[in-house]
């Protein structure tokens, strides 16, 4: 939704008062570019996956037969729990690095008539009943 005028030209004035006070800040703030942070997280949710990768199989390969299990196993959740939040945390970047986040998916689904949404009619099954029920209330059947 665009602003208003009034609502613009506020902007205007806060923009211009920001220049005013702290150029350089300005400057920074608005060269800069919401990619670039969630490319960073992307990154580092990657590095994080190998690292829980690898204390996963160190997990593994320190699991002796003949000794108890409680410290490798506990090695291998952990790795595993790290690979875990670290896709999610990577996933979750990339969607909005993307521009789908929840966002954005709610002010897409609100612009669109609720009729639209569906496709029109709805395809089979409800269709069919709802057919022969107006059919039988009709009397044709």
């Amino acid at each position: 939704m665009p602003l208003s005028e009034h609502e613009q030209r506020m902007l205007d004035q806060i923009e211009q008062a920001l220049y005013a006070e702290d150029p350089k800040f300005a400057n920074t703030v608005r060269q800069t570019n919401p990619g670039v942070h969630y490319k960073r997280w992307i990154i580092k949710a990657g590095i994080g996956f190998v690292l829980g990768m690898g204390l996963l199989l160190l997990g593994l390969l320190l699991s002796n037969p003949d000794s108890s299990l409680a410290i490798p196993v506990t090695i291998s959740v952990l790795g595993f729990i790290f690979m875990l939040a670290s896709f999610l945390l990577g996933a979750n970047a990339w969607r909005k690095s993307a521009g789908g986040g929840a966002e954005a998916m709610l002010a897409e689904a609100e612009a669109e008539p609720r009729h639209k949404r569906r496709g029109g009619k709805r395809p089979g099954m409800m269709n069919r009943f709802e057919e022969r029920w107006r059919r039988r209330q009709e009397g044709e059947e």
